[in-house]
């Protein structure tokens, strides 16, 4: 009874926090739905057992993806006219997608109630005897281990195509020299003194 009310509770708020998400006029308070959103996900994601998502939710979505999006929404300034005449130029767009994923919805909803769409569910063969991390980390590191590096290679390609992208060369730097640094003997760099007692240095 109290998984239910919990489940209940949770669902609820997320749907609500999605809703105001998206139809926030202010951009600051779309990121604070969003947080909230995350929050009762990971709830919901407790309530199911997978306590790593969970915790994925709080510590990525919620600690780094949507605190970036607050910094970054409340440091620039941001036009709502402007953000208003996009919506209205790009709507029909919008519509056609809305009414594509609410197919899908209706479509497995429906194949799921009536026994028509049989999902396979993979999973590692722990008895029972591992927790939920362990079991995760044991399928993702031999079932899923290419995808898994593809996914990292992936993630590597973007990260250094926006360095490449971002790049600028600016006049007046001086670059570090590698070979210079390699080649310097350290006779070149320290001077041996026999420095006599109650004389001072000298530079």
């Amino acid at each position: 009874m109290i998984q239910a009310l919990a489940f209940y509770l949770f669902a609820g708020v997320v749907l609500v926090s999605g809703a105001m998400t998206v139809t926030s006029r202010n951009p600051v308070h779309a990121v604070m739905w969003l947080i909230l959103a995350f929050f009762n996900a990971a709830g919901l994601m407790v309530l199911c057992g997978a306590e790593f998502i969970a915790m994925l939710l709080v510590i990525v979505y919620v600690g780094a993806v949507a605190v970036l999006f607050l910094f970054v929404v409340m440091m620039l300034d941001i036009e709502v006219a402007e953000m208003r005449g996009g919506f209205a130029r790009y709507w029909p767009f919008g519509m056609i997608l809305a009414v594509v994923l609410a197919c899908e919805l209706a479509f497995t909803g429906f194949g799921s109630l009536h026994g028509h769409l049989h999902v396979t569910l993979a999973y590692a063969s722990t008895g029972g005897t591992k927790p939920n991390i362990q079991a995760l980390g044991d399928l993702i590191y031999t079932r899923y281990l290419f995808v898994f590096e593809g996914a990292g290679l992936v993630l590597l390609v973007a990260m250094i195509g926006a360095i490449v992208l971002t790049h600028r060369d600016r006049k007046g730097t001086r670059y570090q020299n590698i070979g210079r640094q390699n080649a310097r003997r350290p006779q070149d760099a320290t001077r041996n003194v026999d420095q006599p007692v109650g004389v001072g240095v000298e530079l």
